[in-house]
C-alpha cells in the first residue's frame, strides 16, 4: 500500500477515535466542562497531562534542537522536566486542596481582589495564545507533508477537530481523547527509534544505542562517528557544542522550569483528582510518562543528524564525486522540498549539493577551494527532524504513517488543553467570577463552548497570519508564564502576609519587563528598526536571550511584590488562616486536639 493512502487510513482511524471518544464523554456540567468532574485516576490523568505538556514543540521540535544543538540542548531537557519537579512538589498538591477550577479564581479568592484575578486572566492569555500558536502552526505542517493538503487546508481540518471535541467534551472529553492521544504519540516516537537505534548499532533500545558502537564495523561508538561527520562539515563537535554561555544557559533553564510550573493548561490538570494525595501521584505518573519520550528524545537528534549528513555527504568532505547529484535526491527529499522547509540552490552549477557550515571561515576557504560557491542546503527546517527521520532511514510505511499521526496528536492534545485554559479564563474567571455572578450553570456551560469556539477562531487566525515573532513563540511562553503566574502562586501558597497590592504590582512588573525585553531584542513583533531604546545589540543585558528572559521577569515580579506589600496595609487575618489551612496536612493536630 502507498504511503498517502496508508497515511490516509492511520490518521483517519485516529481521528475517528477521538471524535467517538469526544462524543461517549460529552460534558454535561460546568464541573465536568471545566475539571472532567474530579474524578479522574491519577494514572489515566498523569497519561493525559503528559499528551496535555507534550506538545508540537517535543513531539517535532526537541530532537531538531538536540539534533542542530548537541550538548547545549539538554537545557530543554533540564528545564522542561524539572519544571515538573517544581510543580509536584510546591504547587499540585496545595492548589487542588484549594478546589477552586481555574489558576485566575485561586489568585482572586487567595489576594481577595477581582483586579488581581483580571490581571492574571490576562497573563494567562497572553502566555497560552502565545503557546498555541505553534501548536496551530504545526498542524498545519504535518498535514501539508502527509496528507498533500496545502498548509491552510491542513490547519482547517485541525482546528474542525478540535472544534468538535473541545467544545462538546470540555475537560472530560479533553482529558480522555488526551489518554488516547498518548498512546498514538508515544509509539509514534519510540518505535522509529527503536527501528533507527537497531539499523545504526544493532542495539534496539535507542536510549544505549546513543552510547554504542556503530553496527558498519567501523569499530567508532555512533556519537564519535557524529562528531567525525559534523566537524568534517565544519560545525562544532557534537558531543561539546552550546547554545549559551554557563550563566545564560543557567538562566534559560530556570526560564523554562518555572513556566513549567506556572503554565494554566498543565496546572488545571490536577483539579481534576478527587484528593490532594491523587495530586501528586498524577504529578510522579506524569514525569514517567513524559520521561519515555524525553530519554528518547536525545537519540533520536543524534541519529537523525547522522542519517542526513551521511544522505547528503557519499564519500569525503571536500571532495566533489563525494556529494549526492541532485537529480539522484532520493524522495525524501523531494517530499520536503514540496512542503518548502528544506531548499536546495545549485549555486556553483555543478548539480550536486554542497552542504557545510559556512558560518566557519576555516570551512569557507576549503570550499571554496574546490570551486563551490556556498552552502547549498540554502533551508533545512529543524521542525522536519522527526517527521523526515523513519523516510531518511527507508523505514516501512506504516512506520512512517504512525510517526504522521503522532505529530498530529501531540499538536492537537497541547492545543486543545491551551484552548481550554482560555476559554474557562473568559468564562468562568471573568463572566461568572466578575461580570455576571447570577448566571445559570447552563448558561456559564453555553458560554463556556462560545468562548472555546472563538479562542479556537483566534488560533486558527495567528495560525494562518502567524505574527512576526512566531518562531521561539514556545520558549517565550515560558517565560511569560514563568514571570507573571509561577510566582503569584507561589507567594499565595508560602507567604501568607503577601497582599492584593503587592500581587497585582509584581505581575504586571513581571510580565511587562519581558515583553519588553522580548521586543526591544528584536523590535516590536520582530521588525528591526522599531527597537524603543535604539540597537543595543543582541542578548544586551548581561547575555541573556529573549527566550531566557522569564527568570529575570520572576526576579522583578518578586521584588516588586515585596516592596509595595511592605508599603500597603496587611493582608487580612481570614486570608493568613486560609493560607495556612492550604498548607497544614489534612488531619493534622488530631493526635493533640489542637
Amino acid at each position: 500500500m502507498d504511503l498517502r493512502t496508508l497515511t490516509y487510513i492511520v490518521v483517519g482511524a485516529s481521528f475517528a477515535l477521538y471524535l467517538g471518544i469526544a462524543f461517549w464523554a460529552r460534558a454535561g456540567s460546568t464541573s465536568e466542562f471545566y475539571v472532567a468532574g474530579g474524578g479522574i485516576h491519577p494514572v489515566a490523568n498523569g497519561m493525559a497531562t503528559g499528551a496535555d505538556w507534550m506538545s508540537a514543540a517535543s513531539f517535532i521540535s526537541m530532537a531538531g534542537l538536540i539534533a542542530y544543538n548537541g550538548y547545549g540542548a539538554s537545557l530543554f531537557l533540564m528545564g522542561w522536566t524539572g519544571g515538573y519537579v517544581l510543580l509536584a512538589m510546591l504547587l499540585a498538591p496545595y492548589l487542588r486542596k484549594f478546589g477552586k477550577f481555574t489558576v485566575p479564581e485561586f489568585i482572586g479568592d487567595r489576594y481577595y481582589s477581582n483586579t488581581a484575578r483580571v490581571v492574571a486572566v490576562v497573563c494567562l492569555i497572553l502566555a497560552s495564545i502565545t503557546y498555541v500558536i505553534g501548536q496551530m502552526k504545526g498542524v498545519g505542517v504535518a498535514f501539508s507533508r502527509f496528507l498533500e493538503v496545502d498548509y491552510d487546508t491542513g490547519l482547517y481540518i485541525g482546528m474542525a477537530m478540535v472544534f468538535f471535541y473541545a467544545t462538546l467534551g470540555g475537560m472530560k472529553g479533553i482529558t480522555y481523547t488526551q489518554i488516547a492521544q498518548y498512546v498514538i504519540l508515544i509509539f509514534a516516537y519510540t518505535i522509529p527509534a527503536m527501528f533507527i537505534s537497531m539499523n545504526l548499532t544493532g542495539n534496539p533500545l535507542p536510549q544505549l544505542g546513543l552510547g554504542s558502537t556503530m553496527a558498519d564495523g567501523s569499530g567508532m561508538t555512533l556519537l564519535a562517528k557524529l562528531n567525525l561527520v559534523v566537524t568534517e562539515l565544519g560545525f562544532k563537535e557534537y558531543t561539546t557544542s552550546t547554545i549559551a554561555g554557563r550563566f545564560d544557559m543557567a538562566v534559560y533553564t530556570m526560564s523554562l522550569m518555572i513556566g513549567t510550573a506556572g503554565l494554566p493548561h498543565v496546572i488545571v490538570r490536577f483539579f481534576t483528582v478527587t484528593k490532594v494525595a491523587d495530586a501528586r501521584s498524577s504529578a510522579g505518573w506524569a514525569l514517567v510518562f513524559i520521561a519515555i519520550l524525553y530519554t528518547t528524545a536525545p537519540a533520536v537528534g543524534a541519529m537523525a543528524r547522522l542519517n542526513l549528513h551521511a544522505t547528503i555527504q557519499t564519500g569525503e568532505v571536500g571532495s566533489p564525486e563525494g556529494n549526492l547529484a541532485y537529480e539522484n535526491r532520493p524522495q525524501w527529499f523531494k517530499n520536503w522540498e514540496k512542503t518548502g522547509l528544506l531548499q536546495f540552490e545549485d549555486k556553483n552549477g555543478d548539480g550536486r549539493i554542497q552542504y557545510y557550515n559556512d558560518k566557519n571561515p576555516e570551512m569557507v576557504a576549503k570550499a571554496e577551494s574546490y570551486g563551490w560557491k556556498g552552502n547549498e542546503m540554502v533551508k533545512v527546517d529543524r521542525d522536519i527532524i522527526v517527521l523526515a527521520n523513519p523516510e531518511i532511514a527507508k523505514l516501512p510505511n506504516w512506520v512512517i504513517a504512525l510517526v504522521a499521526a503522532g505529530g498530529l496528536a501531540a499538536a492537537l492534545s497541547t492545543a486543545a488543553g491551551l484552548l481550554l485554559a482560555i476559554s474557562s479564563a473568559i468564562s468562568h474567571d471573568l463572566m461568572k467570577g466578575i461580570f455576571m455572578p447570577n448566571i445559570s450553570d447552563k448558561f456559564e456551560l453555553n458560554a463556556g463552548r462560545v468562548a472555546m469556539a472563538v479562542a479556537i477562531m483566534c488560533a486558527g487566525y495567528l495560525g494562518l497570519n502567524p505574527p512576526g515573532f512566531a518562531a521561539g513563540t514556545v520558549a517565550i511562553a515560558f517565560g511569560l508564564a514563568g514571570a507573571s503566574i509561577f510566582p503569584a502562586l507561589m507567594m499565595g501558597i508560602f507567604f501568607k502576609r503577601m497582599n492584593k497590592e503587592g500581587v497585582i504590582a509584581g505581575m504586571i512588573a513581571g510580565i511587562a519587563v519581558t515583553m519588553l525585553y522580548v521586543f526591544q531584542h528584536k523590535g516590536i513583533f520582530f521588525v528591526k528598526g522599531t527597537e524603543f531604546l535604539g540597537d543595543l545589540g543582541p542578548n544586551w543585558f548581561l547575555g541573556i536571550q529573549p527566550n531566557a528572559f522569564g527568570t529575570i521577569g520572576a526576579i522583578v515580579n518578586f521584588t516588586v511584590a515585596m516592596i509595595v506589600m511592605k508599603m500597603t496595609p496587611e493582608c487580612p487575618p481570614h486570608i493568613q488562616d486560609l493560607v495556612e489551612s492550604i498548607r497544614t496536612p489534612r488531619g493534622a493536630g488530631a493526635a493533640t486536639g489542637h
